[in-house]
């Protein structure tokens, strides 16, 4: 059996896939996470964050596999690291994608709030996804909500704006590793373990998954990580 796959460019000058974060430190991966892919098409359909059901249903039928896009003679991403220092005020307010801005509720800081974060520079990953049946939004819906987002998209972080529309056509395999062979591109790829593979592929645990109930993160799936060539 074949089936349809939507194929996305993600392509930035600066942006992130989030890994593990461990104190201030918010670390990149190089692969874009279930639970950022969820969040980002969620974004795209209008669903708001205390949507958690909403939320939990879309990831529980993701299924998806990404390819890194790198310039002839590099092997790996490039990443440099923010250092940011901010002394929050409790009057401070922000932009949002709400397109209205939003105030803290918290008491002024009296020293810099400190945090260091990752970013992937010039990067481009291209991705291809598929629903499991269930219920919520069809692929379909998911393809014009990409092509119309209910609100302004961005990969991994506010600041982090696509350089380009994301959705790209669609894709074809029976499998994610088969839709990413589609592409016709060669590169480091991640995909589920669905028993296919280059020799000398990967097989481990990815922690990427949200409770999107509780608004944790937590829990685990198998991926197989390898060349597409």
């Amino acid at each position: 059996m074949s089936y349809e796959w939507l194929h996305l460019r993600l392509a930035a000058p600066l942006m992130a896939f989030g890994g593990v974060a461990i104190d201030h430190v918010g670390p990149t991966r190089e692969f874009p996470s279930a639970s950022a892919l969820t969040g980002l098409l969620a974004n795209a359909l209008g669903y708001r964050r205390e949507d958690g059901a909403c939320h939990q249903a879309l990831q529980d039928r993701l299924i998806f596999g990404a390819l890194s896009v790198l310039p002839e003679g590099r092997n790996m991403p490039l990443a440099v690291t923010d250092t940011q220092n901010a002394k929050l005020e409790k009057s401070d307010r922000g932009w949002t994608t709400l397109g209205a801005p939003e105030g803290r509720a918290g008491a002024t800081y009296d020293s810099p709030h400190r945090r260091r974060r990752d970013y992937l520079v010039d990067h481009e990953t291209r991705v291809v996804l598929r629903l499991a049946a269930g219920e919520g939004p069809t692929l379909e819906n998911v393809a014009t909500a990409l092509d119309r987002p209910a609100r302004p998209l961005f990969i991994g972080r506010k600041s982090c704006l696509p350089a380009s529309p994301l959705l790209q056509g669609d894709a074809e395999g029976a499998t994610a590793y088969a839709a990413l062979l589609s592409l016709g591109l060669h590169g480091h790829a991640i995909w589920p373990d669905e028993g296919e593979g280059p020799d000398g592929a990967l097989r481990y645990d990815i922690a990427d998954l949200r409770n999107w109930h509780s608004g944790l993160h937590g829990g685990s799936r198998v991926v197989i990580e390898g060349q597409i060539l």
